[in-house]
């Protein structure tokens, strides 16, 4: 089983060609051990034009030349060392190889056999630097082996001369293959970016996917045991007022309001999951609770001892806006059992002016007790108002108590939190 998915795991050879190719040979794996060999390979191909080159000393063809002695052979040779460094050093490398093929050619000697490391070394000019340097580099290579020739034998100079397209050949292939890497490197760019993009993305969904369930979770759970907080007080303080004339009623009363605010609490959260579920596999069953459950949470505030006189003069809301209004009146009411003080007189208002729609929630409680550390109530709340375009402040108000005010638009087309 390993066997094979190793053998799957391997490139095919024609893959390892395309990367070689396509990889700037700056940057590839291994090149001066790679580059090594080729000069050993390029080597060993140089002799081998040379010993079977014709050497009948015929004059009229460029390929042809003295055999050479120890000095063409150790010139012959010593050009092909600096291949070792193309890479590094291209430009070094393809003066070096000129400067030794030139006295090599100068001699007269067999004309084939450095004509592969010099072409390396100009496709390697060619490969790895701008076009304009890869053009001089040709025309001075060009120029001075010319030159040279000239030296030697005028008609050979011609003929070398004329068969210079192969020269510009082999740069204009450098240059080619350049640019396609180029190309195919600004592909991968593009596609490593649009893989970071997409990542980022769902990164970012994730993040505002548990800020939602954290907002639905803490609206829920707060106004719920808050409410049981208060119900229990209630029944614990009938139980220690006067254990001799206990008042059965007024305690069965705080038991079945707080049996009933776990059954609301529980049938909320199961909707909530719910709705979370159908969210991930793309499915809806049933929004929460908006305008139409405002009264549910009226008459589960005044179970906990406040005074709430409601005044909604708006029927109907997008979902959005419904939910976002929905779960801003059960934290301010929330806010208000737990921090206004006991029996405190809250008003809760909703009415539509200018396209908006308007709600205020106002008590005449202390507030906060002092030092309390503050939670994630109105953060929540400035979060819904937000999340359907509309603003929300909340804050002391100048003759006593606290007031929660917010306009959302109700021609808000966000959904982020239209469920929830």
């Amino acid at each position: 089983m390993q066997q094979t998915t190793r053998a799957k795991a391997r490139p095919r050879i024609g893959e390892r060609i395309m990367e070689a190719i396509n990889r700037d040979p700056r940057t590839a794996p291994h090149g001066t051990r790679n580059d090594a060999l080729l000069t050993v390979a390029l080597a060993v191909l140089a002799v081998c034009l040379v010993l079977l080159g014709n050497g009948d000393g015929r004059p009229d063809a460029l390929d042809e030349g003295h055999s050479p002695g120890a000095l063409g052979w150790t010139l012959l040779l010593a050009a092909h060392v600096p291949l070792v460094w193309r890479r590094r050093h291209p430009m070094l490398v393809l003066a070096a190889v000129v400067a030794l093929v030139v006295p090599y050619h100068a001699f007269d000697n067999n004309h084939n056999g450095p004509t592969p490391a010099a072409f390396v070394a100009l496709y390697t000019v060619a490969v790895t630097g701008r076009p304009l340097r890869t053009v001089l580099a040709g025309a001075t290579v060009l120029a001075v082996s010319v030159s040279a020739m000239l030296t030697v034998d005028t008609k050979q100079a011609l003929e070398l001369l004329r068969i210079s397209g192969w020269i510009i050949a082999v740069l204009l292939c450098g240059i080619d293959v350049r640019y396609y890497r180029h190309y195919v490197s600004s592909i991968v760019d593009r596609a490593e970016k649009a893989e970071r993009t997409r990542e980022e993305e769902a990164r970012r969904r994730v993040a505002e996917e548990r800020l939602r369930i954290a907002r639905d979770l803490h609206d829920l759970l707060a106004h719920s045991i808050t409410l049981i907080g208060v119900q229990t007080s209630v029944a614990a303080h009938v139980l220690a007022a006067d254990p001799d004339r206990l008042d059965r009623k007024t305690v069965a009363k705080a038991l079945d309001d707080i049996a009933e605010t776990c059954r609301g609490a529980r049938g909320e959260l199961r909707t909530t999951l719910e709705v979370l579920r159908a969210s991930e596999h793309g499915e809806s069953r049933g929004p929460l609770p908006g305008l139409d459950g405002l009264t549910d949470l009226v008459e589960a505030a005044r179970l906990a001892g406040a005074r709430v006189e409601p005044e909604v003069r708006v029927r109907q809301a997008p979902p959005a806006v419904g939910a976002a209004a929905y779960r801003i009146v059960q934290e301010a009411l929330t806010n208000a059992v737990r921090h206004a003080g006991p029996e405190p007189a809250v008003r809760v208002e909703l009415y539509e002016a200018r396209g908006a729609l308007c709600l205020t929630v106002t008590d005449d409680g202390t507030g906060p007790t002092p030092g309390t550390a503050p939670g994630y109530g109105l953060v929540g709340m400035r979060e819904r108002a937000r999340s359907v375009g509309g603003t929300l402040d909340a804050g002391p108000r100048g003759g006593g108590g606290f007031e929660v005010t917010a306009v959302l638009p109700l021609t808000s087309t966000t959904p982020e939190w239209g469920t929830g």
